[in-house]
């Protein structure tokens, strides 16, 4: 976890991805439990919980980033944060419940203009949950140094 929160600025409550598992210069997989005590499930839905697909989908994403922050890390330490710039593509296959572990792989396509072209998928187990287009590019927020 610590190589994580080096890497990008999420945190917990907000942070879902629980540890890097292989990574290459253009790949990593990651995984993520999906804990019973998450507050989201307390709505999603009260008494048959499933997790959001937007907070499957942030899951990729931020899987996205570690992969991006790994590789300018080589380049020296990244200033500023991966900001999401494009989302296409999103097909839920299955659903996750309370207590499932997803395992998440994601690529990078192509870099073009300084955004990083990338898709990704989410297993839990054998069985497929999404796929995703995105695009990242890593900015200083106007105002931050």
């Amino acid at each position: 976890m610590e190589s994580i929160l080096q890497l990008i600025p999420h945190r917990p409550p907000f942070l879902f991805v629980d540890a890097i598992v292989a990574r290459t210069e253009s790949s990593l997989i990651a995984t993520r439990t999906w804990r019973a005590d998450e507050d989201f499930y307390q709505g999603h839905y009260p008494g048959a919980p499933i997790t959001p697909g937007v907070l499957l989908c942030e899951s990729v994403f931020q899987t996205g980033a570690l992969l991006l922050a790994g590789k300018l890390a080589g380049q020296g330490t990244p200033r500023g944060v991966p900001l999401l710039a494009k989302v296409e593509n999103v097909r839920f296959r299955s659903p996750v419940y309370p207590g499932d572990t997803t395992t998440v792989e994601v690529k990078i396509n192509e870099i073009a203009g300084g955004f990083y072209l990338m898709s990704g998928h989410m297993k839990n187990g054998d069985k497929r949950v999404l796929n995703v287009d995105f695009a990242v590019a890593w900015k200083t927020p106007e105002g931050q140094s």
